[in-house]
């Protein structure tokens, strides 16, 4: 029998998961991911060391393969992961500076220069972006202006997932979705975008070739078969964008469906057929993309989330992480379990979830995160669920951006992703946003849509459709309760008022403190 790996870079972890052909998981592979502060001159610098992810990778994948008793075949391999984070490499291959993680603020001075050169419109217009300092193109532009020279050194610039594509099989290739990311690609022609590269003032040439996500680009080199124990000569496919490969998992490849998918980031996506990047969709705050489906694109619209109920967990949950060490049980068991004792309103405590700047609707990098309303009867359960509650208000916020650009109410939403095993912030989420969220019982939606595109690319699915109909699984939906939606629709005009009430503060503090 054939079987599939899909490879996820997460910001949490890195995973290397084996599937069969019906979807269901073989035995997989995790690592923790750690960012790196590599200059000692600037502690405050955040990045990825690219060594460290290789091993990080190759040690996933060994995890995954010694679990089977590395007897299985291994038909095909696709990498996912997070987008925006990319570096430039040598000729010989060797990286000329490593990954600026999208944790680093230091890009912003360059967000603001190319928005103001650009104009913010324009630049939508061109590559369906909204301007966050994560974008690939402001790395670019630091570095021209930090580090002189580096970029006319480079041979090529890789995407964090293209990098370990190259690193399995040496092609210097990207996809259409990661391209997207890059806020330099021309979403009407699908092309790059010599005019905005030409103002950014990057070199061309180090651009790569983009090709269809489930191409074959490769075979596993003898160099990586040795480090992650992967057959050498196994196929290596181009995958895509992590939250891409999920809505695949998800079948949001059609018009119509819309996916929640929640991680460290809370992504909503819906596909379309035409780049539609009239002024109504700038408004909105949604991005446009080039979908890894093909000849699809597809809006969007992302948040930090998950991520924020780590930092909590890490900096005030010590007694909770001590009494799941001892336990053997998740953290999160005991933590929601607290939280969901607080009434619906957290007894008036709002938390504004803005740790990386304000996204759709309210497109604005300098929006810093609060606790608003705190009180004498505030305590940790309390600030739990405000924290549960501020993030499905921001979900409420993207559906309802989703269905001003769609024209259409959303009555249904397929959630997938890590927290989707979280039954209290599903639950919550129904009942704040008064949809139906659907849960299929599919694991590990991103690596499995990966799984998916690299079966394309060997034949072992037709298209996206045939992957889909043969790997999904109907499975839990959570309803609202429509009382306790009611008294959440109060508390989100509440929540409304509280981003522009903090915006000019946030301004301050944030030119205080996170230009340093």
């Amino acid at each position: 029998m054939d079987y599939l790996m899909g490879i996820d870079l997460g910001s949490t972890s890195i995973k290397a998961i084996i599937f069969k052909t019906d979807g269901n998981v073989v035995s997989s592979g995790s690592i923790p991911t750690k960012t790196a502060h590599m200059d000692p001159a600037h502690p405050e610098w955040i990045f990825w060391d690219p060594e460290m992810i290789w091993q990080n990778v190759s040690q996933a994948i060994r995890n995954a393969l010694n679990k089977t008793g590395n007897d299985v075949n291994i038909a095909a391999v696709s990498v996912t992961g997070w987008g925006m984070d990319g570096l430039p490499l040598e000729k010989s291959g060797k990286p000329l500076y490593p990954f600026i993680s999208w944790h680093c603020s230091r890009t912003e001075p360059q967000r603001q220069q190319f928005a103001e050169k650009i104009g913010l419109e324009k630049l939508f217009s061109i590559t369906g972006t909204q301007t966050m300092m994560i974008h690939t193109v402001y790395r670019m532009m630091w570095l021209k202006e930090n580090m002189p020279g580096i970029l006319d050194k480079a041979a090529t610039w890789l995407q964090i997932e293209d990098y370990i594509n190259y690193k399995l099989c040496g092609a210097w290739n990207t996809d259409y979705s990661m391209a997207s990311c890059t806020a330099l690609f021309d979403q009407k022609n699908r092309i790059w975008s010599d005019e905005l590269i030409d103002a950014a003032g990057i070199p061309r040439h180090i651009f790569p070739e983009v090709k269809d996500s489930g191409t074959k680009i490769g075979a596993v080199s003898r160099d990586a078969a040795a480090d992650c124990g992967l057959k050498e000569g196994t196929p290596v496919v181009l995958g895509g964008h992590d939250y891409h490969c999920g809505s695949i998992a998800a079948g949001a490849f059609e018009p119509g469906i819309i996916m929640d998918i929640t991680g460290t980031w809370e992504i909503l996506f819906s596909s379309s057929d035409s780049p539609n990047l009239d002024t109504s969709v700038f408004n909105s705050g949604l991005v446009l993309e080039s979908h890894v489906a093909k000849n699809k694109f597809n809006y969007a619209a992302y948040a930090l989330s998950a991520g924020m109920l780590e930092w909590y967990k890490d900096e005030f949950a010590a007694q909770e992480c001590i009494n799941a060490q001892a336990s053997g049980e998740s953290v999160w068991i005991e933590l929601m379990s607290k939280a969901s004792i607080v009434p619906p309103g957290s007894h008036g405590v709002f938390f504004l979830p803005h740790f990386s700047g304000a996204v759709t609707p309210n497109v604005n990098p300098k929006s810093l995160g609060a606790f608003v309303g705190l009180s004498d009867r505030a305590n940790r359960n309390v600030c739990t669920r405000a924290i549960i509650e501020g993030l499905n208000y921001q979900f409420r916020e993207l559906l309802e951006a989703f269905e001003s650009v769609l024209g259409q109410t959303i009555e249904k939403v397929i959630a997938v992703g890590g927290t989707t095993r979280n039954k209290f912030w599903m639950q919550n989420k129904a009942d704040i946003s008064g949809r139906k969220v659907e849960v299929p019982a599919i694991e590990e939606a991103t690596p499995l849509g990966a799984a998916i595109m690299a079966g394309i690319g060997v034949g072992i699915y037709k298209d996206e459709k045939d992957g889909f109909n043969k790997t999904y699984k109907p499975g839990k939906t959570y309803k609202p309760d429509l009382n306790t939606t009611e008294k959440y629709n109060q508390y989100f005009h509440i929540y409304k008022k509280i981003y522009p009430s903090l915006k000019n503060i946030s301004y301050d503090i944030f030119n205080q403190f996170r230009t340093e």
